[in-house]
């Protein structure tokens, strides 16, 4: 698989997109940068970045993130960009992905948001526990 993956790297480094379909948790954490999650066949929907935080004490977090460039944009564009329907959706499609991937079913779960080039902000800036399930 490592000259699979050096080869896709390379196609990346080229400017090439890929799509890549697997189910092992770890080569899609490591390979991908946008997450796509299916459900009984059908596009559930779109998760920009999962991640594994070990920080928490009482056991590993499954961190679900949402990323947003807004280098034009304010508070309230980010309001609307993030409205509850759209956090419901990020919500379902979690739960898509956390039926797949039984071996996190006990993780503690968090939503994230990660805002980009936003004026008046840091060039990144990281919203921890940004919404939660029950918003």
């Amino acid at each position: 698989k490592s000259e699979i993956y050096t080869l896709m790297n390379e196609l990346v480094a080229q400017g090439k997109s890929i799509i890549m379909i697997s189910s092992e948790m770890t080569e899609i954490l490591r390979m991908s940068d946008r997450i796509i999650v299916m459900c009984e066949g059908r596009k559930t929907g779109e998760i920009d970045i999962i991640a594994l935080d070990f920080s928490n004490p009482k056991g590993v977090t499954l961190v679900f993130v949402e990323v947003k460039t807004l280098p034009s944009g304010n508070p309230e564009t980010l309001e609307k960009e993030l409205s509850v329907t759209k956090q419901k959706k990020i919500v379902k499609t979690s739960k898509c992905f956390l039926l797949e991937y039984r071996q996190y079913k006990y993780s503690y779960i968090r939503y994230d948001v990660v805002v980009v080039d936003m004026p008046g902000q840091e060039p990144i800036w990281h919203i921890e526990n940004a919404f939660s399930e029950y918003s």
